[in-house]
């Protein structure tokens, strides 16, 4: 379908700073599990990143809620280990587990086995995604990106694997800050040429996943995920002049002021666990908010998922504002509390 203006996409238009009496919606993991087009069409891929890796399922996969639900934003279906994965360090999925990689084990180690330039002809696959999705989707649809920010990533990175809180990251920051440097740095360059090239192949907005913002101290969050996100920010802007950019820092807490006054983000994302009258008055009258409801309100349903939505509703209106879950839709979310979300909030 022909893309249209700007101006067409609400989505855009919030991030651009305007308010809407009904937000537009979209859903962090909307292409995921619990629907059951999805588990049917990744029964048919051999491993996680083949899916990733395979143009014509990663679109399907990204199109699916908006068939389903017609959300105001898509989000391209990828995984933030793909940077790591073209940086050099092999990335698997195995089931009941989650993500392994060959774990780096000093800065002699990652300088060694890191290429030192992202390999954009390894992620070919994803831009390809990305230029059949902007065909597909209609044309009020606004088309979101995405990378992991370099904390984030640096975590799986640094362990081979998902790790409470980020442990190794953590303690390796206490004694060895040049090892972790170089690793986020690394990622900073990484992340810059993705987010570009993903502009450049077609969506029209991005968003920078912290996925540990909360494992951070208040201090460690400057160096570690605020300064690298905020370099990002600036390096893909000094190519894509304007590009609007979301950043979500889950479970930051006050955090979000920062987040929202520093990074240069056009809006920023809430966890569920963050005040929304709170954030209210400390964050969106700074920046464009995004959020919170928790993802387990809409597994509940019926009249809990009815009150959460409505205090989203009424502690964000009358400022820019995108409605969105605090963190993921889970698995075992039913479809239909996903349109009894959506009605909701549209007032159907």
């Amino acid at each position: 379908m022909a893309s249209s203006p700007a101006h067409d996409r609400k989505l855009l238009r919030v991030l651009d700073g305007e308010a809407f009496d009904i937000p537009p919606i979209w859903i962090m993991r909307q292409a995921g599990r619990y629907l059951p087009e999805y588990r049917e069409l990744r029964a048919k891929a051999a491993s996680f990143m083949d899916f990733c890796y395979t143009p014509s399922m990663a679109a399907e996969a990204t199109l699916q809620p908006i068939r389903r639900y017609g959300f105001d934003g898509a989000i391209l279906f990828s995984d933030i280990l793909v940077i790591p994965d073209a940086l050099g360090q092999k990335v698997s999925f195995h089931e009941g587990e989650g993500p392994r990689l060959d774990p780096l084990t000093s800065i002699e180690d990652a300088k060694k086995r890191l290429s030192g330039d992202l390999d954009l002809e390894r992620l070919q696959p994803v831009f390809e995604t990305i230029e059949r999705v902007r065909g597909g989707l209609p044309a009020e649809t606004t088309f979101l990106g995405f990378c992991g920010a370099p904390w984030t990533v640096a975590g799986y990175m640094i362990a081979g694997k998902s790790t409470p809180e980020l442990a190794p990251s953590r303690l390796l920051a206490y004694r060895d800050p040049a090892f972790l440097q170089f690793v986020i740095d690394q990622l900073v360059a990484a992340s810059i040429k993705y987010l570009v090239k993903q502009f450049r192949s077609g969506v029209d907005a991005v968003q920078i996943f912290e996925s540990f913002a909360g494992a951070l101290t208040a201090e460690g969050i400057g160096r570690w995920s605020i300064e690298p996100i905020r370099r990002i920010i600036e390096g893909v802007r000094r190519e894509v002049p304007g590009a609007r950019i979301i950043v979500f820092g889950r479970g930051s807490g006050s955090g979000h002021i920062r987040y929202a006054a520093e990074t240069g983000a056009n809006a920023v994302g809430l966890d569920w666990s963050v005040d929304g009258d709170w954030a209210a008055k400390n964050v969106q009258t700074i920046k464009p908010v995004q959020g919170n409801l928790d993802p387990l309100a809409v597994v509940a349903g019926g009249e809990a998922l009815d009150q959460g939505v409505d205090k989203v509703l009424k502690s964000f209106g009358g400022r820019p504002h995108i409605f969105n879950l605090g963190h993921g839709i889970v698995p075992e979310t039913p479809p239909a509390h996903v349109e009894r979300l959506v009605n909701r909030i549209r007032r159907v």
